[in-house]
């Protein structure tokens, strides 16, 4: 009983009773300086009822501390990294959505003309026997034409690669969105630098992966094969000498931020394998696709084309014979090469050749960006790095010891037999 009463009367009016008010002591103003609020309550118990001091404790437990607000810079930069995340989820959806009907446009485009290649073949096999010769020789031809016309536009753009281009610009866009959503999660002071960094991976993905087809497609045919770029170019650090770590050889001496002797030297002989291995290999199998994807890209065209020729000469005396062959076989060559260079998806592999090789270019920039950094304070954290390029290479910390000894100078790249990655 003492417990409710005292829950209904704990917080008395500024205008209580004279002995209860004299009874308290004037409240001393609140320093401006102070973020807490101060709570003033009076308790009043009747007479005659006995309580104790647990039956009439209070919670106040409800009451809100006041949140210190954020400087407008740092308001100001919290809002623009929002806008960006809401921009890195559109730019993921749009890439989805155009992926898959580019992913159809290569299904459709190569049924659609080996369709038409073959129904020409047919047609030019059945003309000279037939009675409407006439019309089977023209329908040949247009048909020929057709897939000819087709065939080279079709090669041009390579459906095949532009997906291949927009599911990995949909992962990348996605993952920009959750590393950005993490920050503002994550509740650090936002600068200017932060919003700067962010709108420069922003712009480096849009530049590697156009949305639109004409004009600003990406080269399908390059001259020179070149890892794929979606991140952005890092400042040149400026030439300082390094903090020392002791000498080589040595047992590692443990440093500021997780950075030790051995750890650099496990980490530059990481980098001098990716380079000479696994980076090398994929644009050496990069450029043999190329080749074999722009041989295959003109010899198409090229067979439907003459094969729509000869249609012409179909039925014209001895020549006829010569041409009606020509215009069957060139039709068949044509939808085999077709197949092979559409359906076994040349494009998409070579586009996934050269952004492997972007992956790998990638983690070289990060290495060295950290192993360039002359003041180990300013690097990322020395395990933490460690971890994730162990990671992203598909291995374990223990497996990266043994990349320390091809820093050394007395190894060559030829006598490196192992490649860094095992994920692909």
């Amino acid at each position: 009983m003492a417990a409710l009463q005292a829950q209904r009367l704990f917080l008395a009016p500024s205008t209580s009773s004279p002995s209860t008010s004299a009874a308290r002591p004037r409240p001393q103003p609140r320093s401006r300086r102070s973020s807490a609020a101060t709570c003033h309550a009076a308790l009043h118990v009747p007479s005659g009822i006995h309580a104790t001091q647990e039956n009439l404790s209070l919670q106040v437990n409800w009451i809100e501390t006041p949140r210190v607000p954020a400087s407008p810079s740092a308001e100001l930069s919290l809002e623009k990294l929002r806008a960006i995340a809401d921009a890195a989820a559109d730019r993921a959806e749009m890439h989805d959505i155009i992926g898959r009907q580019r992913d159809n446009w290569n299904h459709l485009l190569l049924h659609s003309t080996n369709s038409l290649t073959l129904a020409a073949s047919a047609m030019a096999a059945l003309a000279p026997a037939a009675p409407s010769m006439v019309a089977l020789k023209a329908s040949a031809g247009v048909l020929l034409v057709t897939a000819a016309v087709t065939m080279a536009a079709v090669n041009k753009i390579q459906p095949s690669q532009l997906a291949e281009e927009q599911r990995n610009a949909t992962r990348l866009w996605r993952t920009l969105e959750r590393e950005v959503r993490a920050a503002i999660a994550h509740g650090a002071p936002t600068t200017n630098a932060d919003v700067q960094e962010a709108m420069d991976r922003v712009l480096a993905l849009d530049a590697a992966y156009p949305l639109p087809l004409l004009p600003g497609m990406l080269e399908k045919f390059p001259k020179a094969v070149e890892p794929t770029r979606w991140w952005p170019r890092c400042r040149p650090a400026q030439p300082k000498k390094s903090r020392s770590f002791g000498s080589r050889g040595s047992a590692a001496v443990a440093s500021g931020n997780g950075w030790t002797q051995d750890l650099e030297d496990e980490l530059r002989g990481l980098l001098r394998v990716i380079k000479a291995k696994d980076e090398n290999e994929f644009l050496t199998v990069g450029k043999l696709v190329l080749n074999l994807n722009r041989g295959l890209a003109v010899a198409g065209p090229a067979l439907a084309g003459t094969a729509a020729l000869a249609s012409v000469f179909i039925g014209t005396g001895e020549a006829g014979t010569w041409a009606t062959g020509a215009a069957v076989i060139g039709g068949a060559l044509a939808a085999s090469v077709n197949t092979v260079e559409h359906g076994g998806q040349m494009g998409m592999l070579f586009e996934l050749l050269r952004n492997c090789a972007g992956f790998y270019r990638k983690i070289q920039e990060d290495i060295e960006a950290n192993l360039n950094e002359p003041d180990v304070d300013r690097r990322e954290g020395g395990e933490l790095f460690e971890t994730k390029v162990a990671l992203k290479l598909g291995r374990s910390l223990s497996d990266l010891k043994q990349f320390r000894k091809m820093a050394s100078p007395s190894v060559r790249d030829e006598d490196i037999k192992e490649f860094a990655g095992k994920l692909f």
